[in-house]
Protein backbone atom coordinates (compact mmCIF):
# COMPACT_ATOMS: atom_id res chain seq x y z
CA UNK A 1 0.00 0.00 0.00
CA UNK A 2 3.40 2.25 0.57
CA UNK A 3 4.20 1.75 -3.31
CA UNK A 4 1.90 4.51 -4.50
CA UNK A 5 2.94 7.43 -2.26
CA UNK A 6 6.61 6.69 -2.53
CA UNK A 7 6.06 6.73 -5.89
CA UNK A 8 4.41 9.74 -5.57
CA UNK A 9 7.02 11.20 -3.79
CA UNK A 10 10.04 10.02 -5.87
CA UNK A 11 7.73 12.02 -8.71
CA UNK A 12 7.77 14.85 -6.94
CA UNK A 13 11.25 15.46 -6.99
CA UNK A 14 12.16 14.62 -10.64
CA UNK A 15 12.31 17.26 -13.46
CA UNK A 16 9.39 16.83 -16.11
CA UNK A 17 12.04 15.51 -18.51
CA UNK A 18 12.61 12.70 -15.70
CA UNK A 19 8.50 12.00 -14.92
CA UNK A 20 8.29 11.76 -18.52
CA UNK A 21 11.16 9.22 -19.35
CA UNK A 22 10.66 5.89 -21.06
CA UNK A 23 11.69 3.38 -19.34
CA UNK A 24 10.57 5.57 -15.78
CA UNK A 25 12.98 6.05 -13.62
CA UNK A 26 12.46 4.68 -9.54
CA UNK A 27 14.60 7.36 -7.90
CA UNK A 28 15.90 10.97 -9.45
CA UNK A 29 19.03 11.22 -9.89
CA UNK A 30 19.52 14.91 -8.17
CA UNK A 31 16.08 15.24 -5.85
CA UNK A 32 14.19 18.44 -6.99
CA UNK A 33 12.98 20.20 -3.59
CA UNK A 34 12.38 23.01 -6.04
CA UNK A 35 8.86 21.93 -6.83
CA UNK A 36 7.79 22.38 -2.90
CA UNK A 37 9.32 26.27 -2.70
CA UNK A 38 7.34 26.89 -6.21
CA UNK A 39 4.18 25.58 -4.52
CA UNK A 40 4.64 27.95 -1.23
CA UNK A 41 5.67 30.45 -2.98
CA UNK A 42 4.04 31.10 -6.31
CA UNK A 43 0.33 32.61 -6.88
CA UNK A 44 -1.39 29.20 -5.41
CA UNK A 45 0.26 29.42 -2.03
CA UNK A 46 0.06 26.05 -0.89
CA UNK A 47 0.43 27.20 2.99
CA UNK A 48 -2.46 29.37 2.89
CA UNK A 49 -4.47 26.78 1.24
CA UNK A 50 -3.57 24.08 3.39
CA UNK A 51 -4.81 26.22 6.48
CA UNK A 52 -8.23 26.80 4.29
CA UNK A 53 -8.55 22.96 4.15
CA UNK A 54 -7.31 22.60 7.75
CA UNK A 55 -9.93 25.47 9.05
CA UNK A 56 -12.78 24.25 7.20
CA UNK A 57 -12.05 20.06 7.99
CA UNK A 58 -11.82 20.72 11.93
CA UNK A 59 -15.18 22.92 11.47
CA UNK A 60 -16.85 20.67 10.09
CA UNK A 61 -15.67 18.21 12.44
CA UNK A 62 -16.42 19.41 15.50
CA UNK A 63 -19.54 20.99 14.55
CA UNK A 64 -20.82 16.91 12.75
CA UNK A 65 -19.55 15.39 16.60
CA UNK A 66 -21.80 17.89 18.67
CA UNK A 67 -24.17 17.93 17.01
CA UNK A 68 -24.75 13.98 15.55
CA UNK A 69 -23.99 13.21 19.41
CA UNK A 70 -26.72 15.10 20.61
CA UNK A 71 -29.07 14.05 18.42
CA UNK A 72 -28.25 10.47 18.50
CA UNK A 73 -28.13 10.42 22.30
CA UNK A 74 -32.04 11.74 22.76
CA UNK A 75 -32.83 9.18 20.13
CA UNK A 76 -31.25 6.37 21.94
CA UNK A 77 -31.61 6.77 25.94
CA UNK A 78 -34.72 9.58 26.13
CA UNK A 79 -38.23 8.55 25.67
CA UNK A 80 -40.63 10.89 23.89
CA UNK A 81 -43.46 10.47 21.21
CA UNK A 82 -42.57 10.41 17.86
CA UNK A 83 -38.63 8.91 18.62
CA UNK A 84 -39.04 6.33 16.35
CA UNK A 85 -40.34 7.95 13.54
CA UNK A 86 -37.62 10.67 13.87
CA UNK A 87 -34.84 8.02 13.86
CA UNK A 88 -36.82 6.72 10.62
CA UNK A 89 -36.70 10.21 9.01
CA UNK A 90 -33.17 10.88 10.08
CA UNK A 91 -32.34 7.25 8.20
CA UNK A 92 -34.65 8.29 4.88
CA UNK A 93 -32.30 11.17 4.42
CA UNK A 94 -29.27 8.80 3.63
CA UNK A 95 -31.58 7.38 0.27
CA UNK A 96 -32.01 11.02 -0.90
CA UNK A 97 -29.22 11.58 -3.59
CA UNK A 98 -27.09 14.48 -2.77
CA UNK A 99 -27.62 15.73 -6.67
CA UNK A 100 -30.94 16.28 -5.70
CA UNK A 101 -30.26 19.05 -2.79
CA UNK A 102 -27.47 20.85 -4.07
CA UNK A 103 -29.33 23.36 -5.88
CA UNK A 104 -31.95 24.68 -3.31
CA UNK A 105 -29.18 24.47 -0.97
CA UNK A 106 -26.87 26.79 -3.04
CA UNK A 107 -29.66 29.30 -3.58
CA UNK A 108 -29.94 28.97 0.14
CA UNK A 109 -26.55 29.70 0.78
CA UNK A 110 -25.74 32.40 -1.59
CA UNK A 111 -28.71 34.00 -2.33
CA UNK A 112 -30.60 33.64 1.03
CA UNK A 113 -27.82 34.07 3.55
CA UNK A 114 -25.49 35.61 1.11
CA UNK A 115 -22.67 33.14 1.98
CA UNK A 116 -21.14 33.48 -1.78
CA UNK A 117 -17.29 33.38 -2.28
CA UNK A 118 -17.16 32.55 1.76
CA UNK A 119 -16.20 29.16 3.75
CA UNK A 120 -19.43 29.33 5.39
CA UNK A 121 -21.42 26.98 3.43
CA UNK A 122 -18.64 24.54 3.72
CA UNK A 123 -18.94 23.81 7.23
CA UNK A 124 -21.82 25.58 8.97
CA UNK A 125 -24.12 22.68 7.89
CA UNK A 126 -22.36 20.16 10.13
CA UNK A 127 -23.89 22.17 12.56
CA UNK A 128 -27.08 20.32 11.76
CA UNK A 129 -26.17 16.83 12.06
CA UNK A 130 -26.27 14.01 9.01
CA UNK A 131 -28.24 11.26 9.23
CA UNK A 132 -25.02 8.49 9.26
CA UNK A 133 -23.32 10.36 11.85
CA UNK A 134 -26.57 9.89 13.86
CA UNK A 135 -27.06 6.20 13.13
CA UNK A 136 -23.57 5.95 14.14
CA UNK A 137 -23.41 7.04 17.12
CA UNK A 138 -26.94 5.90 18.28
CA UNK A 139 -26.02 2.52 17.89
CA UNK A 140 -23.21 3.03 20.40
CA UNK A 141 -25.47 4.76 22.80
CA UNK A 142 -27.86 2.10 22.72
CA UNK A 143 -25.22 -0.51 23.71
CA UNK A 144 -24.36 1.30 26.88
CA UNK A 145 -25.10 -0.25 30.21
CA UNK A 146 -28.71 1.04 31.94
CA UNK A 147 -27.10 0.58 35.24
CA UNK A 148 -25.03 3.63 34.74
CA UNK A 149 -27.67 5.87 33.61
CA UNK A 150 -29.97 4.97 36.75
CA UNK A 151 -27.09 5.25 38.94
CA UNK A 152 -26.27 8.95 37.91
CA UNK A 153 -30.26 9.83 38.33
CA UNK A 154 -30.30 8.19 41.76
CA UNK A 155 -27.23 11.07 42.17
CA UNK A 156 -29.20 13.55 40.56
CA UNK A 157 -27.50 14.08 37.12
CA UNK A 158 -30.05 15.45 34.68
CA UNK A 159 -30.06 14.21 31.10
CA UNK A 160 -27.29 16.76 29.81
CA UNK A 161 -25.18 16.01 32.73
CA UNK A 162 -25.23 12.14 31.75
CA UNK A 163 -24.65 12.89 27.99
CA UNK A 164 -21.80 15.57 28.78
CA UNK A 165 -20.41 13.44 31.82
CA UNK A 166 -21.11 9.70 30.85
CA UNK A 167 -22.50 8.89 27.30
CA UNK A 168 -19.52 11.39 25.58
CA UNK A 169 -16.69 9.44 27.34
CA UNK A 170 -17.76 5.66 26.87
CA UNK A 171 -18.52 6.76 22.93
CA UNK A 172 -14.77 7.99 22.61
CA UNK A 173 -14.18 4.87 19.99
CA UNK A 174 -17.33 6.01 17.90
CA UNK A 175 -16.73 9.39 18.19
CA UNK A 176 -13.07 9.30 16.68
CA UNK A 177 -14.72 7.08 14.20
CA UNK A 178 -17.23 9.71 13.24
CA UNK A 179 -14.45 12.06 13.70
CA UNK A 180 -12.10 10.56 10.67
CA UNK A 181 -14.77 10.21 8.19
CA UNK A 182 -15.83 13.33 8.62
CA UNK A 183 -12.29 15.07 8.23
CA UNK A 184 -11.60 12.69 5.32
CA UNK A 185 -14.97 13.73 3.27
CA UNK A 186 -14.62 17.21 3.91
CA UNK A 187 -10.58 17.53 3.74
CA UNK A 188 -11.23 15.65 0.10
CA UNK A 189 -14.16 18.11 -0.82
CA UNK A 190 -13.60 19.28 -4.30
CA UNK A 191 -17.14 19.68 -5.68
CA UNK A 192 -18.24 22.65 -2.74
CA UNK A 193 -15.74 24.78 -2.97
CA UNK A 194 -15.39 25.06 -6.78
CA UNK A 195 -19.25 25.62 -6.50
CA UNK A 196 -18.93 28.30 -3.44
CA UNK A 197 -15.65 29.85 -3.51
CA UNK A 198 -14.52 32.25 -6.74
CA UNK A 199 -11.38 33.61 -4.83
CA UNK A 200 -8.17 31.57 -5.41
CA UNK A 201 -7.02 32.76 -2.03
CA UNK A 202 -10.11 31.18 -0.21
CA UNK A 203 -9.30 27.82 -1.82
CA UNK A 204 -8.37 24.67 -0.22
CA UNK A 205 -5.95 22.27 -1.25
CA UNK A 206 -8.42 19.61 -3.14
CA UNK A 207 -9.85 23.46 -5.60
CA UNK A 208 -6.17 24.10 -5.48
CA UNK A 209 -5.02 21.18 -7.28
CA UNK A 210 -7.46 21.91 -9.88
CA UNK A 211 -5.85 25.09 -10.24
CA UNK A 212 -2.50 23.79 -10.22
CA UNK A 213 -3.70 21.08 -13.07
CA UNK A 214 -4.43 24.02 -15.68
CA UNK A 215 -1.63 26.33 -15.31
CA UNK A 216 0.77 23.29 -15.09
CA UNK A 217 -0.84 20.80 -16.84
CA UNK A 218 2.07 19.28 -18.18
CA UNK A 219 4.04 19.40 -14.88
CA UNK A 220 3.91 15.87 -13.10
CA UNK A 221 6.28 16.91 -10.65
CA UNK A 222 4.73 19.74 -9.28
CA UNK A 223 1.14 18.12 -9.64
CA UNK A 224 2.69 15.04 -7.33
CA UNK A 225 4.18 17.56 -5.19
CA UNK A 226 0.59 19.14 -4.49
CA UNK A 227 -1.03 15.76 -4.15
CA UNK A 228 1.49 14.81 -1.68
CA UNK A 229 0.66 17.74 0.44
CA UNK A 230 -2.58 16.95 0.67
CA UNK A 231 -2.66 13.29 0.94
CA UNK A 232 0.26 13.45 4.09
CA UNK A 233 -2.17 14.86 7.17
CA UNK A 234 -4.87 12.40 5.99
CA UNK A 235 -2.50 9.05 6.46
CA UNK A 236 -1.02 10.91 9.31
CA UNK A 237 -4.82 11.37 11.32
CA UNK A 238 -5.62 7.68 9.74
CA UNK A 239 -2.49 6.58 11.64
CA UNK A 240 -3.05 8.22 14.48
CA UNK A 241 -6.30 7.19 15.23
CA UNK A 242 -6.80 3.98 13.91
CA UNK A 243 -6.75 1.72 17.30
CA UNK A 244 -9.77 3.99 18.22
CA UNK A 245 -10.91 3.57 14.57
CA UNK A 246 -11.10 0.67 14.17
CA UNK A 247 -12.55 0.10 17.53
CA UNK A 248 -15.52 1.63 17.02
CA UNK A 249 -16.54 0.68 13.43
CA UNK A 250 -16.70 -2.98 15.85
CA UNK A 251 -18.50 -1.64 19.10
CA UNK A 252 -21.17 0.07 17.14
CA UNK A 253 -22.39 -2.46 15.32
CA UNK A 254 -22.83 -4.71 18.96
CA UNK A 255 -26.55 -3.31 19.32
CA UNK A 256 -29.16 -2.43 17.08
Amino acid sequence: MAAPFLWMLATSLKTPEEAAAVPPTLWPREPQWENFRVLFTSELHAGRMFLNSFQVAWLATAGTLLSCSMAAFALARLRFPGRNLLFVVFLATLMIPWQVTWIPVYVLMTRGLGWKDTLLPLWVPALFGNGFGIFLLRQFFLGLPKDLENAAVIDGCTPLGIYWRIALPLAKPALVTLGVFTFLWSWNDLLGPLIYLTSLEKFPLTAGLTFLQGQHGGNWPLQMAGALIATVPVVALYLLAQEAFVKGITMTGLKG
